[in-house]
Order: structure tokens, then sequence, then C-alpha cells
């Protein structure tokens, strides 16, 4: 694989400071055969990065935001998780079409609501049901919002700060949901450190943590294998003697998770109890997603400190890489990379965007924010037809992933 530089912005503003990076010429060729791109946060450098391809380089695109850490698509909507809240942005098909230049993206993120949530440590989010009720042993401790039902789609996230599951209402800075059976209080603590968050069939089940442990801070004494895997309908753990883990994920009928203390990814023998590594990758890993039978995954650098003192991967790498690896799921083979140099040294979320090859995302200009406008569709027939976007550009399509059937091949160009 031979390695080029990335395109990146040249404003001044961008340039300071530097955020340079490179990438396998694979790395382009993937975003490209598929249509797909890709969005990164990185809570260090407080930005989200789009990476597209872009005449057979990939093209680095960043936006600011204070501390971004966890990210959730559905459909047209995104969410980010940020230092005091989470932002919430919708895609509008008719403002990219207007995008210089002309014809160019084909998805545009704009700004619909933010929700103030205080300083939660937000983590990993979702959009999803729950699949246990407030009577269930693990669920005792919920709070549903005032007039909720169970099986309504939600933004879950994991509020690390107070060791707990949450879903968000109009008065509340957060409603919490559920937190493990050991966690005692609803304190703001950080007591195990939760941080994941999986799904299955769109049914929140199963989330990580650092630490079995109940008090202040606890996780940090026994980081380097005091991780665990919970089942979060039983409230049971399921395995045990991990490394910091990270980033449940349920798919292709198996459950994948980082071992982020090692490097690792890998999946979990439900029947066996036990976690089977199928790579070993140079960073810290943690951010993860999928497209067919690819894995894309974000690696940090890791400072030395004491959160991370001491841990498999310090010892492993003297020296470690910040970026985003793709491995073959079937035989553990890295297939592409990028990665950053200078400025970006960790990164926290990997999110896929299927059908969306360019895309953008506008959160601090004021001439597109003030001239653009999403109505509903009743009211678009008192409209001007010249002002009307469904005579100017096709209508929008929901950004989503293909069936199963229709995926491409794996393999790069």
């Amino acid at each position: 694989m031979s390695v080029l530089p990335s395109s990146a912005p040249t404003s001044a503003l961008e340039r300071l400071p530097p955020l340079r990076s490179v990438h396998t010429t694979s790395f382009a060729d993937l975003l490209d055969q598929f249509g797909i791109s890709l969005l990164v946060t990185t809570y260090q450098a407080g930005k989200l990065v789009m990476l597209r391809a872009d005449n057979g380089v990939v093209n680095t695109h960043f936006r600011s935001f204070p501390k971004p850490m966890g990210l959730a698509l559905h459909g047209n909507r995104l969410a980010i998780g940020t230092a005091l809240e989470v932002r919430e942005f919708h895609n509008v098909p008719a403002v990219a079409a207007k995008l210089p230049p002309a014809g160019k993206h084909d998805a545009c993120f704009l700004p619909r609501c933010s929700h103030a949530t205080g300083e939660v440590l937000i983590h990993e989010m979702a959009w999803g049901t729950d699949s246990f009720s407030r009577e269930s042993p693990a669920s005792k401790s919920s709070t549903l919002a005032e007039g909720s039902r169970l099986n309504d789609e939600e933004l879950w996230f994991v509020n690390t700060r107070f060791s707990c599951l949450c879903t968000l209402d109009r008065l509340s800075s957060f409603v919490p949901r559920w937190r493990p059976p050991f966690i005692t209080a609803l304190a703001p603590e950080d007591r195990c450190h939760l941080n994941g968050l999986g799904l299955v069939n769109g049914e929140v089940r199963y989330v990580t943590a650092l630490g079995q442990t109940d008090t202040a801070g606890g996780w940090r004494a026994n980081k380097k294998n005091g991780g665990i895997l919970m089942e979060v309908p039983s409230g049971a753990i399921l395995l045990g003697g991990l490394s910091m883990p990270h980033s449940p994920r349920w798919h292709q009928r198996r459950l994948w998770l980082l071992e982020s203390g090692t490097g690792t990814i890998g999946f979990v023998d439900l029947g066996a109890g036990r976690y089977e590594p199928i790579a070993a990758l140079p960073g810290f890993t943690r951010g993860l997603d999928f497209y067919g039978s690819l894995a894309f995954i974000g690696l940090s650098q890791v400072r030395e400190s004491a959160v991370f003192s001491g841990i498999p991967l310090t010892e492993r790498l003297s020296e470690r890489t910040c970026g985003v690896w793709v491995v073959e799921l079937i035989t553990g083979r890295t297939v592409a990379f990028l990665k950053f140099e200078d400025a970006v040294q960790e990164i926290f979320a990997v999110q896929v965007l299927p059908q969306a090859r360019f895309p953008d995302l506008i959160n601090d200009d004021p001439k597109i924010l003030s001239d653009s406008f999403v109505l509903p569709d009743d009211a678009l027939s008192d409209l001007p037809d010249a002002l009307r976007a469904d005579n100017l550009t096709p209508p929008a399509r929901p950004i989503q992933a293909p069936s199963k059937s229709a995926l491409p091949g794996t393999r790069p160009k």
C-alpha cells in the first residue's frame, strides 16, 4: 500500500495548529468504491472530521466543536455529544446542492436543536429502544420521561459522570434510564467509567465499563484488566478481566469489541465467555463502525499519564499512532489506514455515512444558516415556486445502510 498526504483546508485558521494526515491509496479507493464517507470526533483537538474521497486522495474536512465525543446517526439525523450539550443536525440535500463547487456535495447537515446536559462526560450515543421494563432487576433505578413509552425510539447516551444510560426530555438535563446494579447511587463521580453502548436490532443491549466499582473514580485502581462487558436488560456481567474495553457492536451475528488497553479488535464468544482478538493495531482502539465485512477503527496515541500508564498497549508500543484503520473481519488484515499527524492525537467516535460521498456540516457559517429554511410539507404549497427546493433539487433521501444482499464486495480496488 502506498501512502499519500491527505487533502485538507488551507485557511489560516485551520493551519494553526497543523491538522495534517497521510493515508494509503486504498483508503480513498474504498470510500470511492462504496460511495461512503466517515465522520470522526477528536475531543482532544476539538474537531469533527469528515473523511471524503476526492480524486484519488482523502479530503479531511474539519469543523470545530467543544470537546466532541459520541456520534449517533439515524436516517438524516445526526447527534453529536459535546462538553455541555447534545447537538442535533439534519441533512438538507437542497442546501448541499448549492454549496461550492456546484454539484460536489451530496449531503449537508444543518443545526436543528441543542440540549444542555451539563458536564456529564457524554460517551457513546445511539438512537434506539429499550427491551427491558421498569420492573426488571437491572432497571429498578430507571426514571422514564413523563409521557414516554418504553418502545419508542429515542436518543440514548452514556452518562459517564453519573454512571448511567440516559435519554432526554424537554425539562431535565438528562433522564436516567438504567445503571449497573452494582452502582448504588446516582452521583457525579464517574464510579465505573461506563463508556460503550451497543444495540441489537435497534434495542439497547450491551455496555462496557472500565471497572465493577462503586466509589468515585474507583475504576482507576485496576484499569489494566478490570474492564467489563454487560448485558443491559438483565444487568449481568458477561465478561470481565478486560483491559479498558470500548465500542461493543453487534454485526453479522457477532458481538464485536475493542479492547483498547491492548490495542485490539475482536469478537466475544458468548458461549465460552471469552474475548477473541482478530488484530492488534498500533494505537489505543476506540471508535468502531462497519461497512460489509470491513471494520473502521479509531486509534489514539494516548498520553503517558496516570490514566493510561501500566496498560498492555503502552508496554507493547513505546510510540502509538492516531488515525483510522480499516480491518478485514474475516482475516484480521489491515487493508487501509489514515494517520493523523501533529494536532490530532486522540479519537473517540468513528461513524460511516453510507450513500454520502462528499458531505458537509454547517455549524458556523452565518450566511448559510440565516438563509436556509426547512418547512413542513403542508406549508410548501404557500411558497412561491422559485423558492421551493423541490423545483430546484432532487427530494431528500434518507442516509441509510444498504441491505445485506445489496452490499458490494469488500476488497479494495
